[in-house]
């Protein structure tokens, strides 16, 4: 049984928000794939089905993101899921918008989600880290984060969710720089990242 993680704060009122890109991912791949309706489960809302001939657990924590390990970890707990089978999808000001980045373990780089499961589970799980880019000023990123994606970015936001749910599978059977290669090349072939950027198709 795999685990994937959508990070996001509950409500309408943050349905939109650049912080919620996880929550927006993780429900395209449960559309995608012809899950089950969503059902509250681990504290939050659940769908299981197979992705990739792979049984997975999609999560969408019903917590504020600053407690998301609460709901990731009592999954983990009784599903008994290694952590290398925990997959979390996250916003990344670090990173340019659009581009996405596949990694396990590493720093959570101030993300209150990360810090919160890492506390739980602990910190060697698999992260699909979605560039929101950063707004240049440090004070301005908590404002950033919080704030509703504009409508010149609907459009990229639209093709990543579209992208990933695609490549799901090979996230699914543990392809990790396979699934970041094609969303690269894809986001590439739309306009939306740099074709040229050899960083961005790398391995993870």
């Amino acid at each position: 049984m795999l685990l994937f993680v959508g990070l996001g704060n509950p409500g309408a009122e943050h349905a939109g928000q650049r912080h919620n890109i996880g929550f927006m991912v993780v429900d395209a791949i449960a559309r995608r794939h012809n899950l089950p309706p969503w059902r509250r489960r681990f504290q939050g809302v659940a769908s299981e089905g197979v992705i990739g001939a792979q049984r997975v657990l999609l999560l969408l924590p019903g917590t504020y993101m600053n407690e998301s390990g609460r709901a990731v970890g009592e999954a983990v707990n009784f599903l008994k899921i290694a952590q290398s089978d925990v997959v979390v999808f996250q916003d990344e000001v670090e990173l340019p918008p659009g581009k996405v980045r596949v990694k396990t373990g590493g720093g959570i780089a101030g993300h209150n989600g990360l810090r919160s499961i890492s506390a739980h589970i602990g910190n060697d799980y698999r992260r699909v880290r979605i560039g929101i880019g950063h707004p240049g000023v440090k004070d301005l990123v908590h404002r950033h984060v919080l704030g509703d994606f504009a409508k010149s970015e609907q459009a990229w936001v639209a093709a990543l969710c579209d992208i990933v749910a695609d490549n799901a599978p090979l996230l699914a059977r543990g392809e990790d720089a396979s699934f970041q290669n094609k969303v690269h090349l894809a986001m590439a072939a739309k306009g939306f990242v740099d074709k040229d950027d050899k960083d961005g198709a790398s391995k993870p």
